[in-house]
């Protein structure tokens, strides 16, 4: 199949007219017209219906430029990404990251170091935002994919750990099964009041007695330091204290479920240079992530 044909017929897919087409291409309308026909031949289809309001495409034209346009875009990013291998990246970036995902900081932070142009926007929510509606290229993303219109790409698995201080330990006793926690006072993470708590520990639900709810794990981890309650952390926030004994690890024979953490945005047919770079590095940073997350990290 001629690409050069192709290229005209998916630029007056695009048009929404051969004269429109012709203008933009930058060529001669009976130029553009022949071509078009040679294409059809080639194909033995019919790919445009002419009037004179424009062209509208057939089934087999619309099918056709489904395929052709990513194949020209693709195209043109590669003629664009070589001409401009050493240009600097420039423009803004707008992310939607949960709270208290500290290791997504210090990715941030080594993102700009390598692309010191591209001005970052963060907008910090454990609320799953509406990527559209509130103009975010990119979402990070704990749990299970809802969207289905939207492309996940998979990052890495975790488990929260369940834990309390030393000296909570030394006063009430070590819990050796998930009943033994009725007996400890418990801080759990809630998105809303009115959310019962429950831990899943190795598949035995639990209802611990919640003398403390927040939807801060920052905030948890104070209080279990703090010796006042057993809670669970995402493995970046408890690996640091269990390292210096500040926090002991519970029932490590009962986890808590995996979550799955994925990267989250539009199927967008023009996705820019700068989301596709930001999408690239997150993916080369990703053995600091999880280094970051060496408690019971499932890769």
């Amino acid at each position: 199949m001629d690409l050069n044909a192709t290229h005209m017929f998916v630029s007056v897919a695009q048009s929404g007219s051969l004269s429109a087409a012709a203008i933009r291409l930058g060529i001669p309308l009976p130029t553009l017209s022949r071509r078009i026909r040679e294409l059809e031949q080639q194909l033995n289809v019919q790919l445009l219906v002419r009037s004179a309001r424009g062209v509208k495409l057939t089934d087999a034209g619309a099918r056709l430029y489904e395929y052709a346009s990513r194949g020209i875009e693709t195209l043109l990013d590669a003629e664009q990404a070589v001409a401009s291998d050493q240009a600097r990246l420039k423009g803004r970036l707008r992310l939607s990251i949960p709270q208290t995902f500290y290791p997504w900081w210090d990715l941030l932070q080594a993102f700009q170091r390598r692309y010191p142009d591209i001005q970052i926007h963060v907008y910090s929510t454990e609320r799953r935002v509406d990527l559209v509606e509130d103009g975010v290229d990119v979402a990070l993303r704990v749990g299970a994919i809802v969207h289905d219109n939207m492309i996940a790409r998979h990052v890495l698995s975790f488990r929260n750990v369940l834990v309390a201080s030393p000296q909570l330990i030394a006063r009430l006793g070590m819990p050796s099964v998930p009943d033994d926690l009725r007996s400890f006072p418990c801080a759990v993470w809630a998105s809303r009041i009115d959310n019962p708590a429950r831990w899943d520990l190795g598949g035995q639900i639990v209802e611990p007695p919640t003398v403390f709810s927040a939807n801060d794990y920052q905030y948890l981890c104070c209080r279990a330091l703090g010796g006042d309650v057993v809670t669970e952390l995402p493995p970046f926030l408890a690996a640091a204290p269990i390292r210096d004994k500040r926090l002991i690890p519970l029932l490590p024979r009962y986890p808590l479920p995996e979550w799955s953490i994925n990267l989250i945005y539009p199927p967008h047919r023009h996705q820019s240079t700068i989301v596709r770079t930001y999408l690239d590095f997150c993916q080369s940073y990703r053995p600091n992530i999880v280094q970051a997350c060496q408690i019971d990290v499932v890769s």
